[in-house]
């Protein structure tokens, strides 16, 4: 093998960069651990205790100290399944959709209406949209909603008449906020989508503008909750220079002086449990923190902390905890009347706090009686993350033809005037530049300020996405505990190293010291996985380690590959130095072939993928790279250095050495049989599609969630089984506190009626009832808010899977087959070889789906179709084809080397030549997934299951379809080529 010190250098840089991202994980993880028993069960206190070590040093790798968050940043990230994340339900605000649809009328009765659907919303259990129409019907007298300044507008002058009566127009209504609520659905996934790979839950709750949504890990909560929260109002104004508004800060000054007097009570409330739980960490850490305020004699001031630059836009510096104040008191009724008439439309705004500094800039824009920009992000076309001339992270932008002629005039009056163009998003202004070279043309424009690289590529992903419709609370946020239950992945955990002991195992076995090799380059591949996903920052769920067995068993498959090729060089009767040479070069055009179908699939499926395709798609690819790398070069180098030391290596063992040799099966003459048994395997499988159809989960149907609260720490799986017998299935995971549970069940989903919810309520209670410690069902569902056990909450879900996803999912699958499809045409150019492949998965993931129809009914374990399944049916997409291409790739260099051979038997002899190889393959990837199968936990079985009958499925079609179809569709006169010179001529069926 040639330039074997530059793969050694790589392997060993590899390696090295893989082990030190993984180190973080491993000590993120003991930090955590050592949390989690000082809180011992206690939710805030653990986070608390991590909350203090934010900035501490707790990590010394000799090179480099990195504090708690820094580790947390580098760590892997783990999805909700395998480590829980943060539950966060948001409130779109109805209110403001109201006021965007009405034109931001200043109608009297329009507004006191919205004010009093406020009131009414803090008893009701309506819809708030329900009660504006109440609080209007109750004041309108003879204002009606088709009013040219209510909801006759311009805006809505196709789709409402100022003739139309308050009864025609409320359905309308309705449905524009419903629109608008998707809307914010669809702009709130698109953000989370350019978040990163973080294989997000996200659900309408019912009709109430609220969307939960479930983000893995709880790593930058801040980060996601500003994602989330963001309207992405981005608003372009020109800004008034600083000294302009000084003499005004003075006089707001002496007025508030007065004001302040009158009302200087302070009220300090202390949580005695929390500061005892703070107490107690900074006992641990050794700190104590002190506190002093006084009383400022000047309110305003005072309160200054720095000065801008003259001729600038900045009217002076604050203290960042300062700045609800300052706003407060200019925005005093009392001081904006301070205001000369050219200034009393001015908007008072801050700026993004300083890197390294908790000051923060003060700016007032030139406003108008309406409170619109001269320009918004409406005509934003696209945003980018890049660099500024001083090399700091920045966003770029590009305007539309309206949005640009704008800019072209606020640039040019900024020009003419020396003054500044304030950029602000959400009320933060940004930057604030001046324009030194003339007018702008074009629509380009740029917002630099103290970003981190994150800020920035956050920002231009939300603007990239769209705004939201309207301002989006959390009204409630969780840590949630891991969806498959702890003791399912400790189980797991313990089941996969199993399963890897008894693969090396074989692999020993089957090729003796080979084998060995074989399995140093498996593990180094492992490590390089894990290392790869750690350093991308990617998330790790249960697709993500479908994705992972699938590599794992095309990396057994690539040394099998090569080891069997070298057994029969070796049969030949060539050298042991000889045999190994050829053997690596005759394989690598098999491995070549099925790594890059397989490749191809999976960028297509990560291109036009969301969700958990995207997660097993990232995985998948990175697996290939470094399956490939592993088996190709570090095997070699393993097996090169031992030879070249004088060692003798057989690529077998005592027992397996003339295991599956001289193997002659005629497996063309059993192909009308397997057409016969995959033909009724197919119409039994489709009929009980369209009439016994799948067991749908939460995932595709949407569900009930029920958040139930105990007197002591109960364990999630523990209750799943007995709520699953109540409900047919049911999901349960820790909610906060380990004392929490969030119960999730489809039953009944479709029904709405209060005898149901009743009914369910009462499953529940008689359910939970052994741990609910005798208290009565009118005490487990009451609505007291002081209860500390029972039915806390309860509320619909809708489909975490949307219509469009399944679209989306369905478009990615079939565009990945058609590019395998030209991929194998290109290679082996004959479009039978490309009908044989693609007909073989079609025919497994029909069999699969129809024995998941058939057998869901009846089986010990959840079958439910969810999000992991998808991942599941992908896995046998590129199990099936990664063993079909090697067949194939045997049959083309069968038929270029034995032209003497008629196509029959090229195509028989090269199914008897790779039965080693598939069964070796096949029966490692079993072991690996029938160990996580029995030693796993009940809650992946059904993933299991599924990645069980598609490999064995996967194996037959190979053999028995893809093979014989592809034969079956060459046409006669490409078969009579081969018989011409054959002397043992076997009649073509």
């Amino acid at each position: 093998m040639q330039n074997k010190g530059l793969v050694k250098l790589f392997a060993i840089l590899f390696g090295l960069v893989s082990i030190y991202q993984l180190s973080f994980t491993f000590k993120a993880n003991s930090v955590e651990n050592n949390a989690k028993e000082f809180a011992n069960g206690d939710a805030v206190k653990e986070r608390k205790y991590l909350d203090s070590l934010a900035n501490e040093k707790v990590f010394n790798l000799g090179i480099a100290d990195y504090t708690y968050n820094e580790v947390k940043d580098k760590a892997m990230n783990l999805g909700l399944d395998l480590k829980g994340g943060i539950n966060v339900i948001l409130q779109v605000s109805v209110k403001d959709i109201l006021k965007g649809l009405a034109d931001h009328t200043n109608d009297p009765v329009f507004n006191k209406a919205l004010d009093d659907a406020s009131e009414l919303q803090k008893n009701s259990q309506n819809t708030y949209l329900e009660d504006f129409f109440i609080a209007f019907d109750k004041i309108k007298g003879d204002t009606k909603l088709a009013s040219p300044d209510i909801f006759a507008n311009r805006t809505l002058s196709e789709e409402i008449t100022f003739d139309m009566s308050d009864d025609q127009v409320k359905p309308i209504i309705s449905r524009k906020i419903d629109e608008s609520i998707v809307s914010a659905f669809e702009v709130l996934r698109k953000r989370i989508d350019e978040f990163g790979v973080t294989s997000p839950n996200i659900q309408r709750l019912g009709e109430s503008g609220r969307i939960l949504v479930e983000l893995p890990g709880v790593k930058d909560v801040e980060r996601a909750k500003k994602l989330l929260q963001s309207t992405a109002q981005l608003e372009f104004w020109d800004a008034y220079k600083g000294e302009q508004m000084i003499p005004f800060i003075v006089q707001a000054n002496n007025v508030l002086k007065e004001e302040v007097k009158a009302d200087t009570d302070t009220t300090e409330v202390a949580d005695a449990e929390n500061a005892d739980s703070d107490s107690q960490i900074d006992e641990l850490l050794g700190e104590a923190e002190t506190d002093s305020t006084s009383v400022a004699a000047n309110p305003l001031l005072d309160l200054i902390a720095g000065q801008g630059y003259q001729g600038g836009p900045v009217i002076a510096k604050f203290r960042e905890q300062d700045k609800q104040t300052v706003l407060d008191y200019l925005n005093r009724p009392s001081v904006r009347a301070l205001l000369p008439a050219e200034q009393r439309y001015a908007k008072f705004a801050f700026g993004m706090p300083e890197k390294n500094s908790e000051l923060v800039d003060l700016y007032a824009l030139i406003g108008n009686r309406e409170n619109v920009p001269p320009l918004s992000g409406a005509v934003i076309t696209n945003a980018t993350q890049q660099y500024d001339q001083l090399g700091k992270p920045a966003v770029s932008m590009q305007m539309n033809g309206k949005g640009a002629k704008i800019w072209e005039e606020m640039t040019s009056k900024a020009y003419s005037q020396g003054s500044q163009i304030a950029i602000a998003l959400d009320d933060i202004v940004y930057s604030a530049p001046g324009v030194h070279t003339g007018p702008i043309a074009g629509g380009s424009s740029e917002i630099s300020g103290n970003f981190t690289l994150n800020e920035a590529v956050d920002l231009a992903n939300v603007l990239r996405a769209g705004k939201l419709p309207a301002s989006a609370d959390i009204i409630q946020s969780e840590v949630v505990g891991p969806s498959l239950g702890q003791e399912a992945i400790d189980s797991g955990k313990i089941s996969f190293l199993i399963a890897l002991a008894l693969v090396l195992l074989w692999m020993v076995f089957y090729y003796g010291k080979a084998g060995a090799f074989a399995d140093i380059a498996m593990l180094l591949n492992i490590v390089l996985i894990f290392g790869v996903l750690s350093g991308l920052g990617a998330v790790l769920t249960l697709p993500g380690i479908a994705g992972i067995v699938l590599t794992i068993g095309m990396s057994v498959d690539a040394n099998v590959l090569i080891y069997e090729r070298i057994r029969e060089e070796i049969g030949n009767g060539k050298g042991q130095r000889e045999a190994i040479q050829d053997g690596f070069s005759n394989a690598l055009s098999s491995i070549l072939d099925a790594n890059i179908t397989t490749g191809l699939t999976a960028i297509i499926l990560f291109v036009f993928g969301t969700g958990p395709i995207k997660g097993f798609a990232t995985t998948l690819l990175i697996g290939i790279v470094t399956s490939l790398f592993t088996a190709i070069f570090i095997t070699r180098l393993l097996i090169d250095w031992y030879v070249n030391r004088g060692g003798q290596l057989n690529f077998s063992t005592g027992i397996t050495k003339n295991l599956f040799r001289n193997i002659n099966i005629e497996f063309l003459k059993k192909r009308k049989v397997a057409y016969i048994i995959s033909g009724t395997l197919l119409v039994i499988s489709i009929g009980s599609l369209l009439t016994n159809g799948l067991d749908q989960g939460v995932d595709f149907v949407g569900g009930r969630n029920y958040q139930v609260r105990f007197s002591q720490a109960v364990s999630p799986s523990e209750l799943v089984p007995s709520l699953s017998e109540a409900f047919g299935s049911a999901d349960a995971k820790t909610f906060g506190n380990a004392n929490q549970v969030k119960i999730t069940t489809k039953y009944k989903v479709n029904e709405t009626s209060a005898e149901v919810d009743e009914e369910i309520r009462q499953s529940l209670y008689n359910t939970l009832q052994p741990h609910l410690e005798g208290i009565s069902y009118d005490e487990f569902i009451s609505d007291d808010a002081h209860k500390t056990v029972g039915l806390m909450k309860s509320y619909k879900v809708s489909p975490t899977i949307a219509d469009d996803i399944k679209k989306e999912s369905f478009w990615a699958v079939l565009g990945s087959l058609i590019v395998v499809f030209l991929y194998i045409l290109f290679r082996f150019k004959k479009w039978q070889y490309s009908l044989g492949a693609v007909a073989a998965v079609f025919h497994d993931v029909i069999i699969v789906l129809g024995v998941f129809s058939l057998t869901y009914k009846f089986m010990p374990f959840n079958m439910e179709i969810d999000q992991a399944f998808i991942a599941a049916i992908l896995t046998v997409i590129g199990y099936s084809l990664n063993d079909t291409v090697v067949v194939f790739d045997r049959i083309r260099e069968y038929f270029h080397e034995h032209t003497g051979w008629n196509l029959n038997k090229v195509v028989n002899v090269s199914l008897s030549s790779t039965l080693s190889r598939t069964l070796n393959t096949s029966l490692t990837t079993l072991v690996v997934l029938l160990a996580i199968f029995i030693f796993g936990g009940d809650s992946i079985r059904g993933f299991m299951f599924a990645l069980i009958v598609g490999v064995i499925v996967g194996t037959y079609s190979s053999l028995f379809i893809a093979t014989p179809i592809m034969y079956d569709s060459l046409d006669r006169s490409e078969k009579k080529k081969k018989l011409n010179t054959s002397a043992e001529e076997v009649p073509v069926a």
